[in-house]
């Protein structure tokens, strides 16, 4: 009598199991200019945006490029790798009237490493309608360690990139172009030190290449 009970609890128990193993998040997600934001963002059903692509991707995972094309402007939570030319292309984010990117890693923040590589930034300065100029390519508020490599950050109303911590963290970037964004790099500690390492870098068309303040009283 107990038998038809145990089987239907063991197709239940399967299909709980089911379920978990969908909605778990990937290490590796895929975006695509031809992709959809509702799909798993996985190599064969992309998603479109990394804005869609980061939900589903785990902490400490990769988004990456299929091909060129527009992926939209994201805010960063956790630590990740967006790569965009492990693909077969080049990512670019049109960031019109508000930053590319925001790196605030408020989980986990004494041990959060972000990477971006191979991304195009670009900020529209050239748009006279008012309001229209994106504002920074990347701003960094918190985290413990930021990588930019082998990307072009161009045509930003104010910063290419800002930094302004609260608390130690450590600054890398490489090879990367700074194209018409009035300052390159800005870098601000309120409480501590950022430290880091700034090679093969390109500064063209600004007032400011790299500066550096302290507020720490």
């Amino acid at each position: 009598m107990n038998k038809p009970r145990f089987q239907i609890a063991l197709i239940c128990a399967a299909l709980v199991f089911g379920a978990a193993t969908v909605n778990a998040q990937a290490t590796r997600t895929w975006v695509s200019g031809v992709g959809d934001d509702v799909n798993p963002c996985s190599r064969t059903a992309p998603c479109k945006t990394f804005a869609g692509a980061i939900s589903k991707t785990a902490e400490g995972g990769e988004i990456d490029a299929l091909d060129p094309a527009g992926y939209g402007t994201l805010t960063i939570t956790k630590s990740i790798t967006i790569d965009g030319g492990t693909g077969s292309g080049w990512a670019s984010v049109l960031n019109s009237s508000v930053n590319g990117f925001n790196v605030n890693v408020t989980s986990n923040p004494a041990s959060s490493v972000v990477i971006l590589r191979n991304i195009t930034i670009q900020g529209v300065k050239q748009c006279v309608t008012a309001g229209c100029q994106g504002l920074k390519g990347i701003r960094w508020t918190a985290g413990k360690a930021l990588h930019v490599e082998n990307c072009f950050i161009e045509n930003q109303a104010t910063q290419g990139m800002e930094v302004v911590l609260a608390a130690a963290g450590q600054l890398f970037v490489e090879d990367t172009n700074f194209t018409n964004t009035t300052v390159g790099l800005t870098v601000t500690s309120t409480v501590s030190f950022v430290s880091g390492q700034i090679e093969h870098c390109r500064f063209m068309g600004e007032t400011d290449g790299i500066n550096t303040t302290s507020t720490r009283s």
